[in-house]
């Protein structure tokens, strides 16, 4: 049976929840990273374990004032927001990130089932709106579903010429050949598949390898680059002098 957030496994988990005094948590993986912005504790703590399992990173916030003004920045693939905070409004923030051009995948998580939210929430440029309470596994789907529009994928299986990649799966392959990547090559690979034919910015490449901490080394970057070109084929990724690289499809 699915589980939904609040009632699988919290009671086990509240000694944990209670050392995340300052309301901001993370958790570590390479592949993919969320920002989740949600004041209610057992949910929070909840969604975190649920992407952990999954192995996707997070980083948890729970109000307008500690969330941040530019999430490009960040590293962040897809925000999970909260309608209803401490200090303001997810609308507040939604309408602020929107205007500031930024074009992250976002989910609002509400206990608001109104038709008027709902749509209030779309139009403000949300790409999907879940209530509580909400099965986990469907929330997961979701975060799947908006990941894939934003990279301009139609299925679970991600294809960019002759290169395809399944992210949940850790595999890619050219021209039906399955590759040899280490976790760094395949993360290197993921976050250039994200916008094909599209230069990323050389210090934003690095920021999203490293979602939690410093930036990877510019020359750490580069030594992957060389590697990844070379088992992928050098004209699949694009240099831009002073700018940074591109995935050609």
């Amino acid at each position: 049976m699915p589980a939904f957030y609040g009632i699988e496994s919290l009671s086990k988990l509240k000694i944990q929840k209670h050392a995340l005094s300052a309301g901001l948590s993370s958790t570590y993986n390479r592949a993919m990273h969320i920002l989740i912005i949600e004041d209610d504790l057992d949910l929070g703590f909840a969604l975190q374990q649920a992407l952990k399992a999954e192995d996707i990173s997070s980083e948890w916030l729970r109000s307008v004032a500690t969330s941040p003004r530019r999430l490009p920045d960040q590293g962040y693939d897809c925000v999970l927001l909260d309608l209803s905070l401490p200090d303001g409004t997810g609308f507040d923030l939604l309408t602020q990130w929107r205007k500031n051009g930024v074009m992250l995948p976002i989910i609002i998580i509400t206990a608001r089932s109104a038709l008027d939210d709902r749509l209030s929430g779309l139009d403000g440029g949300a790409d999907d709106f879940i209530v509580k309470p909400f099965a986990i596994p469907e929330l997961l789907s979701r975060i799947r579903a908006v990941l894939r529009r934003s990279a301009q994928q139609s299925s679970e299986v991600w294809t960019i010429g002759a290169l395809q990649i399944e992210p949940r799966r850790y595999l890619a392959r050219v021209d039906g050949v399955p590759l040899n990547l280490s976790p760094r090559e395949f993360h290197l690979l993921l976050e250039l598949a994200r916008q094909p034919d599209q230069v990323i910015a050389k210090g934003e490449l690095a920021q999203r390898l490293e979602p939690l901490g410093d930036a990877l080394d510019f020359a750490a970057l580069e030594v992957h680059i060389f590697n990844l070109r070379r088992k992928i084929g050098a004209p699949r990724i694009r240099t831009v002098r002073g700018v940074g690289y591109m995935l050609v499809s």
